[in-house]
């Protein structure tokens, strides 16, 4: 079953972007996704149900943990940029809001404070770049304004995974509410 949402979200999702990044796109995927907002709810408010210990994985899609590994096969990747991404304390604070699903248990705040982290997590990821757009437009040969795009960009496909792969009840280790039993 959690198969089977995870696969119509993705397809809403993919079917929305083919549409456009339209109000009536947003609001079908809203439609979708809230079900399983509302499973969650249900979940959240069951009377043996307790949240997990909180857990990292710092940047979901093993973007860490390949960070990581090409910074200790690499050594001038890791001089330039050390061994975990410059935006792994983004990520950590975005699975803080991912792990307890929101304060709120109901199914339409919840949805918006999903939709709130993503957000967040874009704009922490396009900050970053502030800190370090000389040292990479130096290293890079790159104006400071194309560091910025780079980061834009970078935010931009982080965003879009998350609001892909990110949904509550799909089975998946890094869902929305994921600190709780899956739905």
């Amino acid at each position: 079953m959690a198969h089977h949402r995870l696969a119509v979200f993705i397809l809403g999702n993919v079917l929305a972007a083919c549409v456009s990044a339209s109000e009536e796109a947003d609001s079908f995927n809203k439609r979708i996704e809230l079900r399983a907002h509302v499973e969650l709810e249900a979940l959240r408010s069951a009377p043996d149900v307790e949240l997990a210990a909180f857990t990292t994985d710092g940047c979901s899609g093993w973007q860490s943990q390949a960070w990581s590994f090409v910074a200790e096969n690499i050594p001038t990747f890791e001089r330039a940029h050390q061994n975990l991404p410059p935006w792994e304390a983004c990520c950590v604070i975005h699975d803080r809001a991912y792990h307890s699903g929101g304060v709120e248990p109901l199914a339409e705040v919840s949805f918006e404070a999903r939709l709130e982290a993503d957000e967040a997590l874009r704009t922490c990821v396009v900050d970053t770049a502030s800190n370090r757009k000389q040292q990479l437009s130096e290293l890079y040969g790159m104006s400071e304004a194309q560091v910025s795009v780079a980061y834009r960009a970078i935010a931009e496909a982080m965003f879009a995974a998350v609001r892909l792969g990110g949904a509550p009840c799909t089975g998946l280790p890094w869902r929305w509410g994921y600190g709780y039993p899956d739905c």
